[in-house]
């Protein structure tokens, strides 16, 4: 993400803390809001396929696309509760998982 999206994100988060406090519940509230964005995810992927014959084709790979920015947006307001630089925490993320998945150490930065 840019810096502007994470500064957007903060925002959001300071909203969400003005509105709802910071406790513990407020935090769990937040990781169970990701878990249903996740269902929403798969939702919108079954609507695509079709799978359920009474319903068909519901849902479009945009819909599919809509709900993983869903998916990442929640999983970046919840990250503001467990470091002061979620920024660098996803960065160092990727950095590690590149590391140990591509062929080698230069395309992990690229």
């Amino acid at each position: 993400m840019t810096p502007e999206q994470w500064a957007t994100v903060r925002r959001l988060a300071d909203w969400l803390d003005a509105a709802n406090g910071s406790g513990e519940q407020e935090t769990a509230m937040r990781l169970m809001k990701l878990g249903e964005e996740t269902g929403e995810v798969m939702q919108a992927y079954i609507g695509t396929t079709g799978q359920n014959p009474r319903k068909g084709r519901t849902h479009s790979a945009s819909d599919v696309a809509d709900e993983l920015c869903d998916v990442i947006l929640t999983a970046a307001v919840a990250l503001h509760r467990f470091t002061d630089d979620p920024a660098a925490a996803l960065d160092r993320k990727i950095r590690q998982v590149a590391l140990r998945s591509l062929p080698s150490a230069a395309d992990a930065v690229d």
